[in-house]
């Protein structure tokens, strides 16, 4: 299974759209997994169009936005669980608090908020951020991710 990953896309205030490459990658994937910051929901829609999608709203989305999404969620992919959130607080603290929000279960926590891409295995968690597509704060480059699922799950970072 192969899982098309992304947060904090800020459309419209970062960029107008998400890059054509995103687009194109995205077309073949099982699932899209967004953690939110979407800011409009014109961006959900578009990605609907390309495979399933789950998603959870952030702290820069709009009433529309918030209102369509859950703030976390616990998808169920191949033998796995991911839970999927925005986040929230200081940047620096981002796994010690998604980690709070999940129990024990999960075997991947996908989250956002930071804008900065991580991959990293932390005891027998992965944590994963794809970075955002569109904006740079706090961040060194623009990236997005995947999610490989066999008999175990592999994150891999893009940057663009």
């Amino acid at each position: 299974m192969k899982i098309g990953v992304l947060s904090d896309t800020h459309i419209p205030k970062a960029a107008l759209d998400l890059p054509k490459s995103i687009y194109e990658e995205f077309a073949g994937v099982d699932l899209i997994l967004h953690a939110g910051d979407f800011v409009e929901i014109a961006v959900l829609e578009k990605l609907r169009k390309l495979a399933p999608v789950k998603a959870v709203f952030g702290n820069m989305d709009t009433v529309d936005v918030k209102n369509a999404l859950p703030v976390k969620e616990v998808i169920k992919a191949g033998d796995f669980r991911i839970g999927l959130i925005h986040g929230y607080g200081s940047p620096s603290g981002l796994i010690k608090v998604t980690k709070s929000e999940f129990d024990s279960g999960i075997d991947v926590i996908v989250f956002g908020h930071s804008h900065t891409a991580f991959n990293e295995r932390i005891g027998k968690t992965l944590f994963f951020n794809p970075g955002s597509p569109t904006d740079t704060v706090f961040a060194p480059y623009n990236s997005y991710g995947f999610l490989e699922i066999n008999d175990k799950v592999e994150g891999k970072i893009v940057i663009l």
